[in-house]
């Protein structure tokens, strides 16, 4: 998918693409940055504004960010980690918790 977010120093559109995972409305994506130990800078963005655009292949979706509970996060880390196992080992190489980000249709 392609993730538009708006900068939250410049104020520009900044497009980036993202691995995601579907549950059920809501498109799920995960800030790991590789096991950096800073989130990304998309994330950050999203922090500031959670309003933000979704495009999956002819399908453009305006959606409203927030970070999965502790709870949702536990539900959610298996499901991302079976479908991109990286995401295990990026864990491992950060103290920071890696958010996991839900984008819901606004």
């Amino acid at each position: 998918m392609l993730l538009t977010t708006i900068g939250r120093q410049t104020g520009r559109r900044w497009t980036v693409p993202l691995l995601y995972l579907r549950d059920g409305r809501n498109i799920v994506c995960v800030g790991s940055k590789g096991g950096m130990d800073h989130h990304p800078l998309w994330y950050r963005n999203l922090e500031a504004n959670p309003e933000a655009e979704v495009e999956i292949g002819t399908e453009v979706v305006h959606v409203r960010a927030r970070t999965a509970t502790d709870a949702e996060r536990a539900e959610l880390w298996p499901k991302l980690v079976a479908m991109y196992r990286d995401y295990a080992d990026y864990q491992q190489r950060t103290t920071r918790i890696i958010p996991v980000v839900i984008l819901s249709p606004c």
